[in-house]
């Protein structure tokens, strides 16, 4: 797919051309079996992510997005089922809840395909972040959704109870050959940079043991900025293709662990003309710099994981060790990042490697680094 530039009557996300419908006729089924008419061609178009997507006005005159999701060899879809089973449950939340999510309108099980209704010129959270504007009321408003979903009672609904992906364990040792095919060199380098730590490994093992006895509640399990939409005042959590019984320490750790990215990252952010002023990514840096630079940057965002942190206490009280788990699994978080950003490289730069350096010592020490992130102790008064 090719980017299409945003201009003033596209939403803020970024469109794309979106895959023709008639080599996806089960789209206009969908449509059609919900009473939504079909998408007017005019207008039609895509978002950014992995799975196709359609996003456009039916001849119904509803604005909708339709989107599609992994399909197994089999036939069969893991994550549609997930997707569902959160909107099950989702429907046990009073009006006023704080975890707010698009509505969705219906599903096409043999095609693995969900429509919502449209939020024109929602803003993902990713986007937000990098333009400043995901400040600390933001990420209060994301810590009560986040608890609010942490405390969903999902006593007899089919939710997946199965152990989360990542980390792989498994690929702590050696990459299995058809995961290498599909690497660039630069993320082979990072795999590398985790499977030659030893202490680094013990650390992740342990923490999956931690997790295994841990309290488990209902979990996003794939928490990025970009799961996040603002819409006219409006907080959002979407993608809930992972979402599953889980340690809860995921999810916050996981938020946790985008500001720490997004800290080591935004100061080395090109400035100027961005077609002609790439990042530099720390190759023109002293070691001492990018330390220095990268710590600066942190302190500046520890005011909002503690109004995360805060929002999250509001709405829910969590267990004793929590918050340690957090901490590493945000450390996990730098480590996953880094490898997925390093895709389209062929080394490993400098800031990535700082970012990792960043997810050792959370690994490593989880207790020593609960304070510093302002996950200790704060008052709140969970309802």
């Amino acid at each position: 797919m090719t980017t299409a530039p945003p201009t003033e009557q596209q939403p803020a996300l970024l469109r794309y051309q979106p895959t023709a419908l008639d080599t996806v006729p089960e789209v206009a089924e969908l449509l059609d079996r919900l009473g939504l008419g079909r998408f007017e061609p005019e207008g039609l178009t895509a978002f950014g992510g992995r799975n196709d997507n359609w996003a456009g006005t039916t001849t119904s005159g509803e604005q909708v997005f339709v989107k599609t999701v992994v399909r197994a060899a089999d036939g069969s879809s893991p994550e549609l089922d997930r997707t569902l089973a959160y909107e099950a449950l989702s429907r046990r939340l009073p009006a006023d809840s704080p975890l707010r999510s698009p509505v969705h309108l219906g599903a096409h099980t043999g095609a693995a395909l969900n429509a919502y209704r449209l939020l024109p010129g929602a803003r993902s959270g990713s986007e937000i972040a990098l333009d400043g504007g995901f400040g600390e009321e933001m990420c209060r408003e994301a810590g009560r959704a986040v608890a609010t979903l942490h405390s969903l009672d999902a006593e007899g609904a089919d939710v997946d109870t199965g152990e989360a992906p990542l980390p792989p364990l498994s690929w702590l040792e050696a990459l299995p050959w058809s995961a290498l095919q599909d690497r660039s060199m630069a993320q082979i380098a990072a795999w590398k940079l985790v499977q030659d730590d030893v202490e680094a490994v013990a650390a992740l093992r342990l923490l999956r043991a931690r997790e295994e006895a841990a309290p488990r509640t209902p979990a996003h399990c794939d928490l990025r900025f970009d799961q996040f939409i603002a819409h006219e005042g409006t907080l959002y959590l979407c993608d809930w293709e992972e979402f599953r019984i889980a340690d809860p320490a995921r999810d916050v750790g996981a938020f946790v662990g985008e500001w720490l990215f997004q800290a080591t990252y935004s100061v080395f952010a090109p400035t100027g003309d961005r077609a002609t002023n790439a990042p530099a990514l720390g190759f023109d840096l002293t070691h001492e710099e990018i330390v220095e630079r990268g710590a600066a940057s942190v302190r500046r965002h520890l005011p909002r994981i503690a109004a995360f942190w805060q929002g999250y206490l509001e709405r829910r009280v969590p267990d004793a060790g929590l918050a340690k788990r957090a901490v590493a699994f945000a450390g996990w978080h730098m480590y996953d990042r880094l490898i997925a950003t390093a895709q389209a490289h062929a080394v490993l730069s400098p800031v990535a490697r700082a970012a990792a350096g960043i997810g050792r010592v959370l690994l490593l020490n989880p207790s020593g680094a609960v304070a510093t992130l302002r996950l200790d102790a704060l008052s709140g008064s969970p309802r």
